[in-house]
């Protein structure tokens, strides 16, 4: 048999005495939290599923109605004759308030002149297009050559009805009288130049291209503006016509009185 010696520990040195074993700390589970929110998560989840689903088919059905229509791929001014490149197909949501071109009537729709300014991105509706040619038929094409302050300052564009009036520096005549005028339509307008002159292609009656090449000679004119529809445009006066003036009094015959 084996002896061993235990030291016996001295006064006042306490002597060790092994701690009882402690079971470890018991962390609670965390399934039954889970388990909680679990069918939450799912409720959630179905919840979203159905509103995406929703959305998807709210968007589908909106883009079934929409059309293909057409629209001004650029500016294009009143009386411009409408081209291929003038136009770009867009799809719009359908609304029966807006009288808006198919877009299958692009090839229709070329060749046709323009009756107002469209803007870029604005819709082409059957009224801002005319089948009406701007020159009818008899017609003459006169230049007009005009300096700066001669025109009006708004753009020139052709369909546009202007008013030509002759203002010469003197008058054969005495007294104040209505200048003459005449009514033309703008078929054609030139690039202008550095100093601002212009060349201005009007159409005027039959009887009219005559006269105004001579008031046009004389540089003696203004070029106005009529209002749009031609409301204020007077008809054309005949060749050699001028403005009426007052008549004289009738003089008394030699015989009268006797």
């Amino acid at each position: 048999m084996e002896n061993r010696t235990i030291p016996t520990p001295s006064p006042g040195t306490a002597a060790f005495v092994p701690e009882p074993a402690r079971p470890a700390p018991r962390t609670p589970s965390r399934n039954l939290g889970a388990r909680r929110r679990r069918p939450a998560v799912l409720a959630m989840a179905v919840a979203l599923i159905a509103a995406g689903g929703l959305g998807g088919a709210v968007l589908y059905n909106s883009s079934g109605q929409r059309i293909a229509v057409l629209v001004a791929a650029r500016d294009i001014p009143m009386g411009q004759t409408i081209t291929a490149e003038d136009l770009v197909v867009a799809h719009i949501a359908s609304d029966p308030v807006v009288k808006s071109l198919d877009a299958r009537d692009g090839s229709r729709v070329v060749g046709l002149r323009a009756t107002t300014d469209l803007r870029r991105g604005a819709l082409v509706l059957p009224a801002d297009l005319t089948a009406d040619p701007a020159v009818q038929p008899g017609q003459q094409i006169v230049g007009v050559a005009a300096k700066r302050t001669q025109l009006p300052a708004s753009r020139l564009q052709p369909g546009l009805q202007v008013m030509i009036v002759f203002t010469p520096a003197k008058s054969d005549q005495a007294g104040v009288r209505t200048p003459d005028t005449l009514p033309a339509v703008v078929a054609a307008v030139g690039k202008p130049d550095t100093d601002g002159s212009q060349v201005v292609d009007v159409a005027v009656g039959p009887a009219d291209g005559p006269r105004l090449a001579a008031w046009v000679a004389t540089g003696d004119f203004q070029v106005i503006l009529a209002p749009r529809g031609g409301q204020g445009a007077a008809p054309a006066q005949p060749q050699g016509a001028t403005s009426p003036s007052p008549s004289p009094s009738p003089s008394p015959s030699k015989g009268s009185g006797a």
